[in-house]
């Protein structure tokens, strides 16, 4: 008789897809939420050098979060506390916690504290074209916002030993506490130190950050608590179990950097291109990161343990197959979204941003900047299958080497376009859809060299298709930017919100009829996977 895992639609398949659905939507939630937190301070601050400072400031411990906290130590963290518990029962998984919680502590509370020491001179390395003024204001809010790191990097133990234990609607939420109670505490602060909300007020939304910092991280304790833990510092670290956490850590870190060493090179170079830059910038990418994020981390997430079991199973076939199909539905799902971001950014902008104090001017720049960095948007998706699948052949240190060139190839290209040619911020979103252009191209062909082909043929065939499709997507929008979205920085809002929508239905149709006339088969079968999970023959 075969076990509920063994069965075909049993429990525990019904299980983990309900899991996938839970933390889909959890994802998403968050991302809207981040989304809300900067449209409510680019309305209340506008989009010039007050938001600059805010955003240079906290983007300093925020790359530390994404280095250790989320990145490598989450993941080093869950694959060790796993096998722990499978091996040696949750007591000695909790004995692991602990060692790793204390020795967490310890380091990042260290590396806090050197932080808010020398805030002003990363201040001074890492934004060196801002005034005295503007320097010092960072600095300041960089200090308060240092142990965001902390707070954040125990939400990521806790919901990893969550995870570990199958628990996982709340650790999913947890961040969209962390956007809730940053855009509430940040705003009754700011009211309160200034009504007026000055530069002054942005002391109140570091102070948010911090909260909704702990935050994420203590709505998750009294799950972890229900699961039987009891923390109990613990400094005997020189243990097999943070010796595999260190060790795994390693690559995924060295890797990582380099994606943040290319955030802080666009950093320093837009800081010297005077107010608005940067915070134009972090709305241009974060509106990028949404199909980003919805097809590209999706694709890469579903695919990875599907190719790790191919290549155990010694079916290489089927890993070049299912890798290729990866990519090719990845691309079939961002074209049209890249298409669509370079058409529409202006009125997308404008809906989002363009009340308050944030000008249509300010929008404007920002969707300069968002135009280029959708150039990237399809590199991206694919590199999130592409890198993964690396992995799963143990191939880890190919990714890590082509990333180190990019760093070279980005600071290049951003003293080109900026400085050389004079595009400004427009330049740094253009150089950092280059370079995820050349880090896919790069690692495509040696990938492809390795297992002799990835049915190129049909993955031109479907650029092919797709850019001719996209071409109807992009007369819909065309017509509209003439007929209905003409005046966007002057329309009113709600006129404006319903032109857009409406356009982007039209153009989304319009794909979707001329991709399907002209056969696109990845199409159809994202169409039958779509009708599947309706219910539907």
């Amino acid at each position: 008789m075969n076990t509920p895992a063994e069965r075909p639609g049993g429990d525990t398949e019904r299980l983990n897809t309900r899991a996938a659905g839970v933390i889909g939507v959890a994802v998403m939630s968050s991302r809207l939420l981040g989304l809300v937190r900067e449209q409510v301070f680019a309305a209340l601050f506008g989009g010039g050098g007050a938001m600059d400072a805010f955003t240079a400031a906290f983007r300093i411990p925020n790359l530390l979060r994404d280095l250790f906290a989320e990145g490598a130590l989450s993941t080093a963290f869950v694959t060790t506390f796993s096998k722990t518990i499978a091996r040696g029962g949750d007591a000695a998984a909790w004995r692991l916690a602990d060692k790793i919680g204390t020795l967490t502590t310890v380091v990042l509370g260290l590396i806090c504290l050197a932080g808010m020491v020398f805030s002003a001179d990363l201040v001074a390395v890492l934004a060196p074209g801002f005034d005295a003024a503007k320097a010092a204001l960072t600095a300041t809010l960089t200090r308060t916002m240092f142990p965001f790191i902390l707070m954040v990097s125990l939400a990521a133990l806790v919901m990893g030993a969550l995870n570990a234990k199958n628990v996982f609607g709340l650790p999913a939420m947890a961040s969209s506490f962390f956007n809730v109670g940053s855009i509430v505490v940040g705003v009754l602060l700011g009211f309160w130190i200034d009504p007026h909300f000055g530069p002054r007020a942005l002391l109140g939304l570091a102070v948010g950050t911090l909260f909704g910092g702990a935050l994420q991280f203590l709505v998750q304790v009294p799950a972890l608590a229900r699961q039987g833990y009891r923390y109990r510092p613990d400094f005997e670290w020189r243990d097999q179990g943070v010796r595999d956490i260190l060790l795994l850590m390693l690559p995924s870190v060295i890797a990582a950097s380099t994606t943040q060493v290319n955030v802080l090179i666009n950093s320093m170079f837009a800081s010297t291109l005077g107010d608005g830059a940067i915070f134009w910038l972090a709305i241009a990418f974060r509106l990028m990161q949404l199909p980003l994020g919805l097809f590209g981390v999706a694709l890469g997430t579903v695919t990875l343990p599907l190719l790790a079991r191919l290549v155990v199973a010694g079916r290489m076939d089927g890993f070049r197959a299912e890798l290729a199909r990866a990519m090719r539905l990845g691309f079939l799902l961002t074209i049209p979204s890249t298409a669509g971001l370079m058409m529409l950014a202006e009125p997308i902008i404008s809906v989002l941003y363009q009340h308050g104090r944030f000008t249509a001017h300010e929008a404007a720049e920002a969707a300069g900047a968002l135009r280029f960095y959708a150039i990237g948007l399809g590199g991206y998706a694919a590199l999130k299958v592409l890198v993964n699948a690396f992995y799963a052949i143990d191939h880890r240190k190919t990714p890590m080497m082509v990333s180190f060139a990019a760093v070279g190839l980005n600071l290049l290209l951003n003293w080109l376009f900026t400085f050389r040619l004079g595009w400004g911020h427009r330049g740094l979103a253009l150089s950092t859809g280059c370079v995820a252009t050349f880090n896919f191209l790069v690692l495509y062909t040696l990938m492809s060299r390795h297992l002799g082909g990835l049915e190129s043929r049909r993955l031109r065939a479907l650029l092919g298709k797709s850019v001719l499709a996209a071409a109807a997507l992009i007369a819909v929008c065309a017509a509209s930017l003439h007929l209905f979205l003409a005046n966007w920085p002057v329309q009113p809002f709600l006129p404006k919100l319903a032109a857009l929508l409406g356009t982007v239905v039209a153009a989304a149709a319009a794909y979707l009829a001329c991709g399907w006339a002209l056969g696109l088969e990845e199409l159809h079968e994202l169409v039958a996977a779509v009708r599947r999970r309706l219910g539907r023959p």
